[in-house]
């Protein structure tokens, strides 16, 4: 089994831009009229498509009720500090904070809306 998310959003290139950030490429991307209307993309394992919600209209219109930005990705990384300074310029939604279980946490906000919660394991306290 493989569970690939799907983010609706309402132009691909700026989320492309942002996952791009992060080292992901993609290899796939299919028109809609000038501008990019779905993509896939991949980094080593991962993968993550992301579909504009005019291109989702025109193939399955009775699916416009449901890409409203809403979906929250969460995100293990090993480099918690580069991926701080990758996220600059980015919508922080909350800043860096540990949390009780353990993890470094940082939530921004991807340019479709959807929140994406990036976590390291903390450093162990001597």
């Amino acid at each position: 089994m493989k569970i690939t998310p799907m983010l609706y959003v309402d132009q691909v290139e700026p989320s492309m831009k942002f996952w791009e950030r992060l080292g992901f490429t993609a290899p796939v991307t299919v028109p809609d009229g000038d501008k990019i209307g779905f993509a896939i993309l991949v980094k080593d394992n991962v993968e993550l498509m992301l579909q504009s919600r005019h291109s989702l209209g025109d193939d399955r219109p009775k699916f416009m009720q449901y890409t409203q930005a809403g979906l929250n990705l969460y995100v293990e990384v090993q480099d918690f500090a580069g991926l701080q300074k990758r996220m600059q310029g980015a919508d922080i939604v909350e800043p860096v904070r540990t949390t009780f279980y353990g993890m470094q946490e940082i939530v921004v906000r991807e340019p479709g809306g959807n929140l994406v919660v990036f976590a390291a394991r903390a450093p162990q306290k001597q």
